[in-house]
């Protein structure tokens, strides 16, 4: 028997009680996302083991003991057992934090604090802590100050051609008022400073604070990234970025024309309006304290849009459907809400995968990483090809984990591809053959270095 859902971001499986102290990582990190499960007595691929039901009653008193004693602040989490079947299992809950950060006690704020990539529980760097506590005052990350800035690095000129254009009535002497509103200016400690979002949205030099912050866009020949046909930077505000990269996609793409009486009607082989929204959502939605651009890349049989961050609150990639919102940058979606380019909140996905299905076209993909989202469209012009090269894009695709991780487990690839542990291990083995990766480790403790690329 196995359990209905997969594991995520507020979601993981354990076949029996790990080290307590891995039980409390998981459980602050919980805390310090958007809270989540930890379910014992599950295995990897979701097969219900259970736990011995003479001793379940013993682990449940002292995991609430050890939980308490060892984080800060305190965290009291719902621990309880559900019974699944003939198994019973044990359920440790814990919400969302109130009072992030949370860390374990032993490891102290600059070592203990963990939160969830994806999947898997992380340690969070220096600025992800500083984050967490800016969140607790209740602002968006793209609220906070960038202090190595001055205002006068804001461009006037765009933001007042942006009220203007808004039908925003204001007087030129009160600019000010206006940039405090938007939350593009903030005051802290006597001093004023441009914000994350007013540097990206109309900063003069926006590459200068954040020179990652911008868009890779690339068109290959084939189904790999190895031969690039062309390629672009699209640098500056972050509007200037959008409008550049869907331009350069829509350009890389076929054209059909049919005649239909005297009128000639032109239609792109994917949807552009789910082109458009996919690109929107990655810049709107992508966590800008991590380092690396998004990345957009054209293949024969399908479009790939990598953007840093994992979803911005308690999202399953399996109810992306379902038109649940949640923002992470509450700064720039306005500002792109009232320029238009955002038509409603929530409807990015839904928009997506309704346009794929009227066009009876195969379905997007949407993965999440660690700490990325990757959302793939498949090309009408490429399924052909898609379905003949499948092991070769498997394989490409376990590659991609090692962007973000140095180590990978079976489980990964079971959760990255949707596949079953046996396809998963045979995919690896493959790579491991091949000597594009290395296997170390025994039992449970199996995992998988990179070693050289596969291309």
């Amino acid at each position: 028997m196995q359990y209905p859902d997969k594991e995520s971001a507020h979601l993981e499986f354990k076949r029996e009680a790990p080290t307590k102290q891995q039980i409390v990582k998981t459980v602050v990190a919980f805390c310090n996302h958007f809270g989540g499960k930890l379910i014992l007595g599950i295995d990897d691929d979701r097969e219900i083991i259970g736990l011995p039901e003479d001793s379940i009653e013993d682990l449940m008193d002292a995991l609430q003991k050890s939980i308490y004693q060892s984080a800060t602040p305190t965290i009291l989490p719902l621990i309880y057992t559900q019974r699944l079947g003939e198994k019973v299992v044990l359920v440790i809950e814990a919400s969302s934090g109130m009072n992030k950060p949370y860390f374990v006690t032993a490891l102290g704020l600059n070592a203990g604090v963990f939160i969830r990539a994806g999947a898997h529980t992380v340690k969070a760097d220096a600025g992800f802590i500083r984050e967490l506590a800016w969140r607790s005052k209740g602002l968006s990350v793209d609220e906070m100050p960038v202090y190595g800035a001055n205002p006068d690095e804001i461009n006037l000129e765009i933001f007042k051609a942006y009220l203007d254009e808004n039908r925003h009535t204001f007087k030129t002497e009160k600019i000010q008022d206006q940039l405090r509103h938007y939350r593009l200016i903030i005051e802290e400690h006597g001093k004023t400073y441009p914000t994350l979002a007013g540097l990206l949205l109309f900063g003069k030099s926006p590459d200068r604070y954040y020179p990652e912050a911008f868009i890779i866009c690339s068109h290959f020949s084939g189904i790999a990234d190895r031969n690039a046909l062309a390629s672009l930077d699209c640098m500056g505000t972050l509007m200037s970025q959008v409008n550049a990269a869907i331009q350069f996609v829509i350009s890389r793409l076929n054209h059909a024309f049919e005649i239909k009486k005297i009128q000639r009607t032109e239609q792109l082989e994917i949807p552009e309006i789910a082109i458009r929204e996919m690109i929107i959502n990655a810049v709107v939605h992508r966590d800008y304290s991590l380092p690396g651009p998004i990345k957009i890349s054209i293949f024969d049989d399908r479009i790939e849009i990598f953007s840093p961050g994992g979803f911005p609150g308690p999202i399953s990639v399996d109810h992306l459907e379902m038109g649940v919102t949640y923002i992470r940058n509450h700064v720039i979606c306005r500002i792109f809400r009232e320029a238009g380019y955002i038509e409603k909140l929530g409807s990015g996905f839904l928009t997506l995968f309704k346009t794929f299905r009227e066009r009876h076209l195969p379905k997007p993909l949407v993965m999440e990483g660690n700490r990325f989202i990757k959302c793939i469209l498949p090309r009408a012009s490429g399924s052909e090809k898609s379905d003949k090269t499948s092991k070769e894009q498997s394989s490409l695709k376990i590659m991609e984990l090692f962007y973000s991780q140095e180590m990978i487990a079976v489980r990964d690839v079971m959760s990255y591809l949707n596949v079953s542990r046996p396809t998963a291990g045979r995919y690896l083995s493959q790579l491991v053959k091949t000597d594009h990766i290395e296997r170390f480790g025994q039992g449970a403790a199996v995992n998988y270095r990179k070693k050289s690329p596969i291309f």
